[in-house]
C-alpha cells in the first residue's frame, strides 16, 4: 500500500506480508505526521545507512480516522503483543517497540557510526537526557496529554475526531491532572537540553554528548517536531496536526532557545534525510 502525501510518499506493505519476510522491517504509523519515534528511528537507520522494509502498523482495509486507533490493530497486537508503532523486527528475534531495545540493535547490525558513546559517562548521560526525551513521562510522552487536552474539552461527545482523541489519551493514561502538570514538566526538560547544549558549545563540540554525533543528537531534533514542526517544504506533514504540534505555552517558548532550535536544524541538514519523507 503506498501513503501518499503530494509526492512525497513511503511504499508500505501489510503486516501479513512482512510476517513471511526475513531481513529487517519497521512497523510504522501510516499517518503523514513527523512522529518522534518514528522519525527518531527512521532517522537513526538512515545515518547507520540500514536498509529497511516499511510496514503499515493497520489493518489493510482500516480508513484514515481508524489508523492509529485499537480497533484496526489487530494484526499488529497479533505480531507484536502491542498496538504501538514504531516496532523494529530483525529476522526471528522478538518485535522492539521501545526506542531504547531499537537504538541497541541498530548499533548491533551496524556499528558504524557509533551512536552509543563509548565512554562510561558520557554513555550514562546520553540515556538519561535521551530518556528525558522518549522515555515514559518524558517530553514527547507529556506533549501527548497537552495535544489531547484541547480536542477532549471542545470536540463533541459523539465526533469521530473527539474517539480518536480520547484512544490517544487512554494509551497514555491522561487525565485532568497530569494535563495540568504536562507544560512544567516539558519546560524542565527542555530546560535541561538548553544547559547540556550551552555546556557542549562552550567546550567546543557541536554536539550534545563528546564530539561526534549520537543518538541523543536524532532524539532531540525529531522530539522538536511536538514543539516546533519543521516548515511545510521540509516537512510535508498532515496540516490537522501542525497546529497540535506546535506550542503556544509561554513558559515552554521560553525554555524553546534559538540555540536548540538551531541545533535540531544542524542535525537534520547534516546528518538526517530532507526533506522528510512519509
Amino acid at each position: 500500500m503506498t501513503i501518499e502525501i503530494d509526492d512525497i510518499k513511503i511504499n508500505y506493505i501489510p503486516i501479513r506480508e512482512a510476517r513471511q519476510m526475513s531481513g529487517l522491517r519497521i512497523v510504522l504509523g501510516a499517518f503523514t505526521i513527523p512522529g518522534p519515534w518514528h522519525e527518531a528511528c527512521k532517522g537513526i537507520c538512515h545515518v547507520k545507512g540500514l536498509s529497511y522494509t516499511p510496514v503499515r502498523s493497520s489493518n489493510e482495509n482500516a480508513t484514515d480516522l481508524e489508523v492509529g486507533m485499537n480497533g484496526s490493530q489487530s494484526e499488529l497486537q497479533e505480531w507484536t503483543a502491542q498496538s504501538s508503532a514504531p516496532v523494529v523486527i530483525w529476522n526471528d528475534e522478538r518485535p522492539r517497540s521501545l526506542w531504547n531495545d531499537q537504538l541497541m540493535l541498530a548499533e548491533r547490525l551496524n556499528p558504524k557510526p557509533r551512536l552509543i558513546p563509548e565512554d562510561a559517562e558520557q554513555r550514562i548521560r546520553m540515556f538519561g537526557l535521551a530518556n528525558e526525551l522518549m522515555g515514559e513521562n518524558g517530553l514527547v510522552f507529556n506533549k501527548r496529554h497537552l495535544m489531547v487536552a484541547g480536542p477532549l474539552e471542545s470536540l463533541p461527545t459523539d465526533s469521530p475526531e473527539r474517539t480518536f482523541w480520547a484512544f490517544l489519551g487512554s494509551k497514555y493514561n491522561y487525565n485532568e491532572a497530569v494535563a495540568a502538570a504536562a507544560a512544567s514538566r516539558i519546560k524542565g526538560i527542555v530546560e535541561l537540553m538548553a544547559a547540556q547544549l550551552t555546556s557542549q558549545q562552550a567546550a567546543g563540540s557541536k554536539y550534545l554528548i563528546g564530539d561526534s554525533l549520537s543518538a541523543l543528537d536524532i532524539y532531540w531534533a525529531t522530539a522538536c517536531a511536538i514543539l516546533q514542526p519543521l516548515p511545510e517544504d521540509l516537512c510535508p506533514m498532515w496540516s490537522g496536526f501542525r497546529g497540535p504540534y506546535g506550542n503556544d505555552d509561554p513558559g515552554i517558548a521560553s525554555a524553546l532557545s534559538d540555540a536548540l532550535v538551531g541545533h535540531r536544524d544542524f542535525i537534520y541538514q547534516t546528518h538526517l534525510q530532507l526533506p522528510i519523507v512519509f
